[in-house]
């Protein structure tokens, strides 16, 4: 739990500390700021991150104007408590040119894949849009869902077996998600079959 108090704030001339933000899911940095004590405060208290603006001289709620916040999911500081680290769930695009970081670079963690896709099913399970396979697969019940899951745990197998590695990674990648599709179905986010993961890693 971050101790505010510890926090050294003389360190820098302007008494502010920079302060990275990271997606909780992703791992992906999403942009840097700076906080004083106050904007920490803030942060913690409305759960949404809160930075002190140099250019504006006051604090300054990320989404503010555009609705795009920064929800708080952890807060801490470095070894030398002269740095923040923020895990955060955006709304939408961090960056203000519409992108999902501030930092362009082209690297993309491979969860991120994953969960992006969770996002995809997600919203075809509100929306339902016609003529998808994936809106097909949620209106025929979770027994048909978890039959698929079974066909493609299946043939995954087989191309193991049959040593290709090709074949292998396009029935891994049909399992893996039909399998998030039987999750939602089942309204169990993934983050708790993380956890279980989590908890057998000791």
């Amino acid at each position: 739990m971050l101790n505010i108090k510890k926090i050294d704030f003389k360190k820098y001339s302007d008494g502010l500390v920079p302060c990275i933000i990271q997606d909780y899911q992703t791992m992906q940095v999403l942009m840097l700021g700076f906080m004083n004590k106050e904007a920490i405060e803030k942060t913690i208290k409305t759960k949404k991150v809160t930075f002190y603006s140099r250019s504006k001289q006051r604090l300054w709620t990320k989404g503010e104007t555009s609705k795009n916040f920064l929800h708080l999911v952890d807060i801490d500081t470095d070894c030398d408590n002269d740095s923040i680290l923020v895990f955060a769930k955006p709304d939408g695009p961090t960056c203000h040119t519409g992108t999902i970081s501030c930092f362009h670079n082209t690297y993309v963690p491979a969860i991120k894949t994953i969960v992006d896709l969770n996002t995809i099913i997600e919203q075809r399970s509100i929306k339902m849009p016609k003529d998808s396979y994936t809106t097909s697969l949620f209106k025929s019940g979770v027994k048909r869902i978890s039959q698929k899951v079974g066909e493609e745990g299946v043939e995954t197998a087989l191309a193991a077996t049959a040593g290709d590695n090709k074949e292998l990674a396009n029935e891994s990648s049909d399992l893996i998600y039909h399998l998030l599709v039987l999750l939602r179905a089942k309204n169990l986010d993934f983050s708790e079959v993380c956890k279980v993961l989590k908890s057998r890693m000791k």
